[in-house]
């Protein structure tokens, strides 16, 4: 099985900063996109960023040079480095990752436990 376990989330004050991380662990055969989706409360799941195996990566017009999604391939790995933050930005933040587990011909995708991140003075 392959798992993703996200940290990082909390409370931070507006213009405040927080980083998320999400490993993915387990039989690994291996990751191509990996990223991050939030919900607000009454809201649907939106895409925040997203980065390709390669380094490419998309991102949400409403957090363009506030966040930066990064990741480490070698220890399967995404962050997501959140400056400037605002009331606006309050949800769950939701890990993503398209993997394929070892022995597996294709790619599932997966998603994490979900991390809360609330922004507020």
């Amino acid at each position: 099985q392959v798992h993703l376990v996200e940290s990082g989330g909390g409370l931070v004050q507006p213009g405040g900063s927080l980083t998320l991380s999400c490993a993915a662990s387990g039989a690994i055969g291996s990751i191509d996109a990996m990223g991050w989706y939030r919900q607000a409360s009454g809201k649907e799941r939106e895409l925040v960023a997203i980065i390709t195996s390669g380094g490419s990566t998309n991102s949400a017009d409403s957090v363009k040079g506030r966040f930066t999604i990064s990741r480490d391939n070698g220890q399967n790995t995404v962050y997501l480095q959140m400056n400037s933050l605002k009331a606006d930005d309050t949800a769950v933040y939701y890990c993503y990752a398209n993997i394929r587990p070892v022995l597996v011909d294709q790619y599932v995708e997966l998603w994490g436990q979900g991390t809360l991140v609330t922004v507020s003075s």
